[in-house]
């Protein structure tokens, strides 16, 4: 595969993104690193052997938490490493958020580098500065904006993905292609089969395009006030589904597959959706192999743990939508709606 490079002004930082070989993923950054993994992803870089400051996390979604930013700032400081120091992340989204929020608050700021070891955050977690911490039950609760200035993706490190894991990072790549009109939904379409043979210079191209979606709406809107939020279609449902299962019968991906098809399923009871629409997205969902129906008993759960999403404004939860391919917004939905689409999914499943 041929090395590409693309760059996005993310805020006051501009951010590379390298898309190397595996064997270069960790070569040449320059100064003094300290490197943040997971017992799993560590395993994947056995040229991390015999370096003095490597910071291995338990794995897990339930490892999002402030012990394991503590872990790092302590290991940081009893290192001796200075403002100038270098944190590299290897891993998912969870060791990306970690490090990047110890990152941004270790003296006020140190440099990041990201290397996303998984398809969903190479197309989602990596890229746009958002750093955080699960926190008294909710996904993402507390964290800063600091983006990386360097992101390094190898898409030969996605053959060594669990198929679960695989399909997580596939909702968001499927989300990516329905917020543009761009050439990426046609790939999902045309060439199902190629992905998930997993063929690398598909995925590298897949990865660039979904990428190019985010970083165009990230640009344009750093700190979330306006289009940024699009990104967040099917995550208000998702996020609560994750939380109400105690995030641990979902993963991210399955949740938000199944939160866009939640938010196509509200906006078309609101009659603000285009029902041919979102038949066309839930069958491109099925397709993938996504599960879209859940248990009744859940109905209200969900709505009390969406009254908690961070999106919301004046105590007021908004959420996004859309009419068509490209077509996104954002807006309030009543109680009796969002009821009633999370009733028809529990039908339905």
């Amino acid at each position: 595969m041929a090395e590409e490079k693309l760059q996005f002004t993310v805020g006051p930082t501009v951010t590379s993104v390298r898309f190397l070989s595996r064997d270069r993923l960790l070569s040449e950054l320059g100064g003094e690193v300290l490197w943040v993994c997971d017992r799993h992803t560590r395993a994947l870089f056995p040229e991390l052997e015999g370096e003095a400051r490597v910071v291995a996390l338990e794995p897990g979604e339930e490892r999002k938490t402030w012990e394991s930013v503590d872990q790092i700032l302590r290991f940081a400081i009893e290192s001796g490493l200075g403002r100038d120091a270098i944190f590299a992340a290897l891993g998912g989204g969870v060791v990306g958020d970690v490090a990047a929020f110890a990152s941004s608050i270790f003296m006020r700021g140190c440099r990041l580098v990201l290397v996303p070891t998984t398809l969903l955050a190479m197309v989602d977690a990596s890229l746009g500065g958002k750093t955080g911490i699960d926190y008294a039950g909710y996904k993402n609760m507390v964290g800063t904006f600091h983006p990386a200035e360097e992101i390094r993706i190898s898409a030969e490190l996605l053959r060594t993905l669990p198929n679960r894991e695989f399909a997580s990072g596939l909702a968001e790549v499927i989300k990516q292609s329905l917020l543009e009109r761009s050439g990426l939904l046609a790939t999902l379409r045309e060439r199902r089969e190629e992905i998930g043979r997993r063929e690398p210079a598909l995925l590298q191209e897949v990865v660039a395009q979904s990428l190019a979606v985010k970083g165009r709406l990230v640009e344009a809107d750093f700190r979330e006030c306006g289009v940024r939020a699009h990104l967040n279609l099917g995550h208000t449902f998702g996020h609560a589904l994750e939380a109400v299962t105690g995030f641990t019968a979902w993963t991210h991906g399955e949740a938000v597959a199944w939160g866009i098809d939640k938010a196509l399923r509200a906006g078309r009871l609101a009659s603000l959706t285009d029902p041919a629409y979102e038949e066309e997205v839930r069958a491109l969902l099925t397709r993938y192999g996504f599960r879209l129906g859940t248990e009744g008993k859940l109905v209200e759960p969900l709505l009390q743990a969406m009254r908690f999403d961070k999106k919301k404004r004046s105590g007021r939860v908004r959420f996004v939508l859309q009419r068509g391919w490209g077509d996104t917004f954002l807006s309030e939905l009543s109680d009796e709606v969002v009821r009633s689409a999370l009733a028809e999914s529990a039908h339905a499943s």
